[in-house]
């Protein structure tokens, strides 16, 4: 894949960049946008993403597949992996994927985040921005932050690394996902379960008001996820109504 690194610097939001760069026509299919702090970094839901300078990494790159584009949730899940099979190019151990967007140490401390955009989708033309932060060399971490849950990073997992040598790796195993995601997104799909150590475990699943939960048989983009319910018998969720998916 071709690809632009452009460096904002201090900005608002590296998703709000690329935004900007596909609103006035400079965008390219592979650009990121990478900054040194985030003034209004988000994450899913609206959440902020804590961006302070001093080295963690902040970027979002520019996605513009062939038409009809993704399935939402596979591109989610490409992306997971790439940054997770990333940070593990850089010897992070022992990590693993939370629905449908974090990536975890092995015990559950967030270590990274993804949010995957798109505005104004028409399936003529497709478009995402994939935004992914890590924290990389911080090793402090404020209160209100550390009151939502745990959260590490790659100093606290004893991994030596920098910025700009966490995205070089991301993007290596980015691209990789993303060519997956086209050619076998069954075995994407396998792949993210088997990350999120969910395969014939039990699973609660939230949609909207309603919470079900039973033994996780399978996952596909097109026929959902599937459950063994208690009482044995099947039941098939469509990924679009999963809002939360989690160890019970």
């Amino acid at each position: 894949m071709d690809r632009r690194t452009i460096h904002h610097g201090v900005t608002d939001s590296t998703s709000e960049r690329a935004f900007a760069a596909l609103e006035d026509g400079t965008a390219s299919h592979g650009d990121v946008h990478v900054a040194e702090s985030q003034t209004a970094g988000r994450g899913r839901l609206g959440r902020e993403w804590s961006s302070p300078p001093g080295g963690d990494l902040y970027a979002s790159m520019v996605l513009l597949p062939q038409p009809p584009g993704w399935h939402p949730a596979g591109l989610t899940m490409a992306v997971g992996l790439g940054v997770l099979r990333g940070l593990e190019r850089l010897g992070a151990a022992g990590l693993r994927l939370e629905w449908p967007n974090d990536v975890v140490d092995a015990g559950g401390a967030k270590l990274a985040g993804i949010i995957v955009e798109s505005r104004g989708f028409r399936q003529d033309a497709p478009h995402y921005i994939a935004g992914f932060g890590v924290n990389v060399t911080r090793t402090e971490f404020s209160p209100e932050l550390l009151a939502e849950r745990p959260v590490t990073s790659l100093a606290l997992c004893n991994v030596d690394a920098d910025a700009e040598r966490a995205l070089d790796e991301i993007l290596v195993e980015l691209d990789a996902a993303l060519t997956q995601l086209d050619a076998a997104p069954h075995i994407l799909c396998s792949a993210f379960v088997e990350r999120a150590g969910m395969y014939e475990h039990d699973v609660e699943v939230t949609q909207a008001d309603t919470t079900l939960r039973g033994r996780l048989l399978g996952l596909d983009l097109d026929e959902g996820l599937t459950l063994a319910s208690e009482d044995g018998a099947q039941v098939v969720i469509s990924l679009e109504h999963v809002s939360a998916l989690r160890h019970v």
